[in-house]
């Protein structure tokens, strides 16, 4: 839930990164990270274990500009998607403005993109949200590996009434990353 500070003239947006294990969630923050100047970003927190996988969060606050003399900040976060961290990711998806849901376009991976979507929004509505209320951007990652599905695909198994906007990415070199970022961005000032 955004926070406004009227003492400070700043609106703070929440944005998670919700999906499976590996899809990309942590590279989409990296990538942003290294792609914006240091005066609008603040500290890349991550906690990982020994095999790279995001154990907690990643978090990744972003200073935006001014809309109508308030600083707009952003502060991104990923959720692990190990089924293990099942609490974890309930409780990083709590308040939050704006998702990006990141789904691996391997093949091999339908099962877990449909099974992370499902645990999304059902972690929603335990908080009383509708995911329908929540501005959601999809993104179909790792779209340069092979064999992959076609996005008319992705579009059936996880956007089947074309609600959601969808973009296509290689996260590991940038690729759809900041169309991703700025679609959420503007749904979500959109909401204020």
């Amino acid at each position: 839930m955004s926070v406004i500070n009227f003492a400070r003239k700043e609106i703070s947006f929440k944005i998670v990164y919700y999906g499976p294990a590996m899809s990309g969630k942590t590279t989409n923050l990296r990538f942003i990270y290294s792609s914006l100047p240091g005066k609008v970003k603040g500290n890349f927190t991550t906690i990982a274990t020994e095999t790279e996988r995001t154990l907690f969060f990643d978090f990744l606050p972003l200073e935006l500009g001014m809309i109508k003399g308030f600083k707009i900040r952003l502060s991104l976060y990923t959720v692990p998607g190990q089924y293990i961290y099942k609490l974890t990711r309930k409780s990083v998806l709590r308040d939050t403005d704006g998702l990006i849901f990141v789904a691996d376009s391997q093949q091999s991976k339908v099962e877990e993109n449909i099974k992370s979507f499902n645990d999304m929004v059902e972690n929603l509505q335990e908080f009383g949200e509708n995911i329908e209320n929540i501005p959601l951007v999809l993104q179909y990652n790792k779209r340069d590996l092979n064999p992959i599905l076609p996005v008319y695909e992705m579009e059936r198994l996880l956007n089947k009434e074309g609600k959601y906007q969808h973009y296509e990415a290689i996260a590991i070199n940038g690729t759809g990353v900041i169309a991703s970022l700025k679609a959420i961005t503007k749904l979500v000032v959109s909401k204020i």
